[in-house]
């Protein structure tokens, strides 16, 4: 039988729930994450989570139906940030630096260029205006920084030569797979391009006041 979007992100959820509890490594989790999203059928989806329980303990049905989750394990509400048109779709420096930070929409193909120069892209507050962005990042005895939310879901291949494009994204973070995909390529010639998870400092103080609890100092 054919499978639905809404059993190919319940299976997404699965696989994300036993990467946070520690039953699968990240390299396996991304694997399976990027077979349940290309899975066409029941029989594609079913052997990747047979050997997982259910979040409740339960071995994890392929139901009909299911709702796909529309937040993150941060309460990322990402079906709202995603749509709308760009309100950028490139940024160029030579001798100088760049910077996308902050409230801003991601076109759907993004492309970055640094000559001598620096760059900074920092999604953590942005939009998307597809659920599937293309971040190409090209740099020259530069170097450039993607920073993402740790529930994103991010592919990196890039090329370096004499310099360093990082094969995946640093700092812990368990994609969320309602989350936009964002594939991240280019070209690294004597520079570097470096992709980061990492939390904004709003969301640490939010962390660490849900640590403390209403009723401590």
């Amino acid at each position: 039988m054919r499978a639905s979007d809404a059993e190919r992100e319940r299976i997404a959820e699965v696989l994300r729930e036993a990467v946070a509890e520690g039953r699968l490594q990240m390299e396996e989790f991304e694997q399976r994450l990027d077979a349940a999203y290309k899975a066409r059928t029941h029989g594609e989806l079913e052997p990747l989570i047979r050997d997982l329980p259910a979040p409740g303990g339960a071995v994890a049905p392929v139901r009909a139906g299911s709702a796909p989750a529309r937040t993150g394990s941060a309460g990322v509400d990402w079906a709202e940030r995603i749509g709308g048109p760009a309100t950028s779709k490139g940024a160029f420096a030579i001798w100088g630096g760049f910077g996308r930070k902050g409230r801003w929409t991601v076109g759907r193909t993004f492309t970055a260029f640094t000559m001598w120069g620096g760059g900074e892209i920092d999604l953590r507050e942005a939009r998307f205006e597809d659920r599937e962005v293309v971040i190409r990042c090209f740099t020259i005895m530069g170097g450039m920084r993607v920073t993402v939310p740790p529930e994103l879901n991010v592919e990196v291949r890039g090329i370096g030569v004499m310099g360093g494009f990082g094969d995946r994204a640093t700092g812990e973070g368990v994609p969320s797979p309602s989350s936009p995909r964002v594939r991240i390529t280019g070209f690294a010639l004597m520079g570097g391009v470096g992709v980061e998870r990492k939390r904004t400092k709003a969301d640490k103080e939010r962390a660490r006041q849900l640590k403390r609890g209403p009723g401590d100092a």
